[in-house]
Formats: structure tokens, C-alpha cells, sequence
């Protein structure tokens, strides 16, 4: 298994070429960004508004290579 969790759907021949979609890694850092901006519709400052767009992408990524060590992926 690679450092990113290899693959986190099946493999799909579309018949133009494989595909091989999104890596697991990408998928628990959508899913961690996910909560994560969700948890402020209640909050006035969220952090995509004040620029920090970049930040929040680099934390859902900390998040997700965290779940990864946690399942003994990486």
C-alpha cells in the first residue's frame, strides 16, 4: 500500500483508459474539510471568508494523513 491510502474507490476502466479516481488520503481530507466548514454555521467568521482558504486545506490534509497512520496506511 502506498503513503496515500492507494486507491478509495474501485478501479474503473471507462473504456478510454484506466481510471483510478481519487486516492484514499484525498478522500478523508474532503471529508475531514467537510466538518470541519460545516462546524461554523453558526460562527461569524468563517474561515474561508477571511482568506484562509489555504490553511484549511492544509489542516483537512494534516487530518486525513493522521487517519491514515491511525488504520496503518502510511
Amino acid at each position: 500500500m502506498t503513503g496515500d491510502g492507494g486507491d478509495a474507490f474501485p478501479h474503473c476502466d471507462l473504456g478510454r483508459g484506466s481510471s483510478h479516481g481519487m486516492t484514499l488520503r484525498d478522500y478523508f481530507a474532503a471529508a475531514a474539510m467537510q466538518g470541519w466548514l460545516d462546524s461554523y454555521d453558526k460562527c461569524p467568521r468563517h474561515p474561508t471568508s477571511d482568506g484562509s482558504a489555504k490553511r484549511v486545506a492544509e489542516m483537512s490534509y494534516a487530518m486525513a494523513d493522521e487517519m491514515l497512520l491511525a488504520r496503518g496506511s502510511k
